[in-house]
C-alpha cells in the first residue's frame, strides 16, 4: 500500500479519542483529533485527509451539520472526502439517516478494532472504484 492514510477524527469524548487515535496508529496511519464539529469543519478545509471519521451527537456543531457544512465545501470547490459516521446510535434506520444525510459509511459504537479497519479499508475501495 501507498502512503498511510491520513484521516480526521471528529469526536467529543477523549476517551474514545485516546481510543480512535491508538487503533489507527496501529494501522500505520496518521490522524488529527477535532473535539466537535465545528473544529472539525475548520481541520477539514486546512488539512489534507484521506478520510473522515465523524461522530454524530457533539457539542457546538453536531455530526450532520459538519457533514453538510464539509458537503457544501465540496460543492463549491470540488472533491469528496469520504466520512464514515462512527456512533453509539444503532437503532433501526440510523445507518440509512446518517448516509441520507451525506455519510459513505456507518460504524456502530461498540467497535473491535478489526471493524475498524474493515469498515475504513471498504470505504477507501468505494471510493477508488468511483473515481
Amino acid at each position: 500500500m501507498g502512503n498511510p492514510l491520513h484521516i480526521l477524527v471528529v469526536e467529543d469524548n477523549p476517551v474514545n479519542q485516546k481510543l480512535l487515535g491508538l487503533m489507527l496508529k496501529q494501522f500505520g496511519y496518521t490522524c488529527v483529533i477535532a473535539a466537535d464539529g465545528k473544529i472539525g469543519v475548520a481541520e477539514y478545509r486546512k488539512g489534507s485527509f484521506d478520510a473522515v471519521l465523524m461522530d454524530i451527537q457533539m457539542p457546538v456543531m453536531d455530526g450532520f451539520e459538519a457533514t453538510a457544512a464539509i458537503r457544501a465545501h465540496e460543492r463549491s470547490n470540488g472533491g469528496h472526502i469520504p466520512i464514515i459516521a462512527v456512533t453509539a446510535h444503532v437503532m433501526p434506520g440510523y445507518r440509512e439517516k446518517c448516509l441520507e444525510n451525506g455519510m459513505d459509511n456507518y460504524l456502530a459504537k461498540p467497535f473491535k478494532m478489526q471493524e475498524l479497519k474493515e469498515i475504513i479499508t471498504e470505504t477507501m475501495q468505494q471510493r477508488n472504484a468511483a473515481s
